[in-house]
């Protein structure tokens, strides 16, 4: 072999080696230690799994694992169908039939804030891989639902959550059909909410656990909680959520290291001037948990705060609420079990609320300074907070509020079978209804819608009414064979409150379900009816006499000459008697 062949051929070598070695290390890359290491793992905390790897890894996980086991409920609006993961040391893996304490894990709502996603596949996996972990949530079954905005999750991208520290790329708000499903629990728009709420009735959670990210201020804190609102929840359930659930809680986190404060509800001011606790009505996933008697807890991370920080904090949150359910599952069972026997013993019905000033706690808050210094681009005051200026300070929290406004519980509703959104959502939730056998005329109470306001922008879909007034009467009304006579004495009591009443805050009427009774559809001729309307006034006495005392005390009325044709109109048999009538009707006693 000559020089020029020798340098040849410790060149080819060279490169031969050079090459098994980079294949090595490409093949030895690709594999981690561990099979079951997340990307948030892999990536030391700065990545979130996608879509795909999220369900891949809990196919492996139920594979291997006789412990974990994959349901799927129903379709999203995305095509793809809403999945359920089952953690059950005695593999039942049917809440239904189980005596254990359900807890019902709900991830990626919104997944711009993946947080839950990735602590939930890291505690079912280090409770599936640990025998000890195992034996300790023996007795709790615990449900995840690992995506459940999955249009939204597969709209990845890195720029929505402007203000958001992490992770690198995430999910859309709104879901496949641009919905916030965050909103949608009780008006049931999307597959999505119509899957939870097959889902949720399956699982009948004793507690469920909604994982955010928000931010409304600066501070301290990485966990902040969103308990759902206990005067709301009401009687000994909503005591026993408020003055031993949330603590109990508190306190673990804090032996965990993790300062834990109440969801700061401010937008742009700071956090010492005081703040309220949020309301969660039926549109929200607590505010319609809830509804059944299950103990809704909301974490919201502070967005601000690093990616893997705030991953970590829920996943020991979560553990913490394990912890609870093990400790107090029993007292939770029972609560849940007399809940409804409880609302009805009371007679009435909370059905609007307001805050109440008059009660209030003080906190031991952990912020940051904030002042208003003048803004380099527009010139005028801005919200500025200062890190390197950490405090504790009192600071006041109103967490209280008070009915305004409460129904009588009836005894049944009647609900006509032509309202066919209203009875698949009642269906969906498993009410309890009877169709009537023949047509029958019986006495009700009936109402008219007296006075709404109606938003002026669109919201999810809706146009939504609030302040809505009702005025009621009894009569006899008629219903025809399969119209549904619903009893309130039953689990779902609450529900069917909220969404019956028109002047609850998220009820069916507020959500435009009835709008077509809104418009009416006769009218009058002035020139034609002038002279009818004076007939009308000679034949009924007593609407003379109630016409002419309101042209006298009401001015505005005097003035308006199609006002006083409207009155009459109005009053007289003329008038359609479906224009305000609220097509659902109450039966006392």
């Amino acid at each position: 072999m000559n020089k020029s062949q020798f340098y040849s051929f410790l060149i080819v070598l060279f490169l031969t080696i050079n090459s098994i070695a980079q294949t090595e290390e490409v093949v030895n890359d690709s594999i981690p230690s561990n099979p079951f290491e997340t990307a948030f793992e892999q990536s030391g905390g700065t990545q979130t799994a996608t879509y795909e790897q999220t369900i891949l890894f809990y196919e492996n996980l139920a594979n291997k694992y006789p412990e974990i086991t994959i349901r799927k409920i129903g379709k999203t609006d995305s095509g793809h169908p809403l999945l359920l993961i089952i953690f059950d040391n005695g593999q039942v893996f049917n809440p239904i039939d189980t005596e254990k304490t359900v807890v019902l894990i709900n991830n990626g709502i919104h997944p711009g804030e993946p947080d839950g996603i990735d602590a939930s596949m890291m505690a079912l996996r280090d409770i599936a891989e640990n025998d000890q972990l195992k034996y300790t949530y023996n007795n709790i079954m615990i449900c995840v639902i690992p995506i459940y905005n999955v249009g939204g999750s597969l709209n990845r991208n890195s720029g929505t959550r402007a203000n958001q520290n992490g992770p690198e790329s995430y999910g859309f708000r709104g879901n496949a059909l641009n919905y916030d499903l965050n909103r949608d629990f009780v008006k049931n728009d999307t597959k999505n909410s119509q899957a939870f709420t097959k889902l949720f009735h399956l699982v009948n959670p004793d507690i469920f656990v909604d994982n955010h990210v928000s931010n409304g201020a600066d501070y301290q804190y990485t966990l902040t909680h969103l308990f759902t609102q206990h005067n709301k929840l009401g009687g000994k359930i909503g005591d026993y959520l408020h003055h031993k659930m949330m603590p109990d809680i508190e306190e673990k986190l804090i032996q965990k290291g993790h300062a834990i404060t109440p969801y700061v509800n401010v937008f742009n001011s700071v956090p010492e001037k005081g703040f309220s606790q949020f309301f969660d009505s039926p549109r929200y996933s607590t505010g319609y948990t809830t509804l059944f008697n299950t103990f809704g807890l909301m974490v919201e991370t502070h967005m601000l705060k690093p990616y893997k920080q705030r991953v970590e904090g829920t996943y020991d949150l979560m553990f913490s609420v394990f912890d609870f359910a093990i400790e107090s599952g029993e007292s939770i069972k029972y609560l849940r079990s007399t809940a409804a026997d409880d609302i009805l013993s009371n007679g009435t019905y909370p059905v609007q609320w307001k805050l109440d000033s008059t009660k209030t706690r003080t906190l031991s808050f952990e912020g940051y300074e904030g002042s208003f210094i003048k803004s380099e681009i527009t010139g005028q005051k801005r919200l500025k907070y200062d890190s390197s200026q950490p405090f504790t300070k009192p600071v006041t929290y109103y967490d209280n509020f008070k009915a305004t406004k409460e129904v009588l519980i009836p005894k049944y509703y009647v609900v006509p079978k032509v309202l066919t959104r209203v009875v698949e959502r009642l269906k969906l939730n498993n009410i309890e209804m009877h169709p009537l056998k023949s047509d029958i005329a019986i006495e009700v109470e009936s109402y008219k819608i007296k006075d709404y306001e109606t938003g002026r922008r669109p919201y999810e879909g809706h146009y939504l009414h609030k302040n809505t007034e009702i005025e009621s009467t009894i009569r006899h009304q008629k219903f025809n064979a399969g119209d549904f006579l619903i009893p309130t004495n039953q689990p779902g009591i609450r529900y069917l409150i909220e969404v019956l009443e028109p002047e609850a805050t998220d009820s069916f009427f507020n959500w435009n379900f009835f709008d077509v009774i809104l418009q009416q559809k006769e009218h009058f001729s002035p020139y034609v009816f002038e002279d009818l309307a004076l007939k009308i006034l000679e034949d009924n006495q007593q609407l003379k006499t109630a016409f002419e005392l309101k042209k006298e005390h009401d001015e505005k009325f005097a003035s308006n000459w199609y006002a006083q044709l409207n009155y009459i109109y109005e009053n007289s048999n003329h008038a359609e008697k479906s224009y305000l009538q609220y097509p659902i009707y109450r039966i006392l006693e």
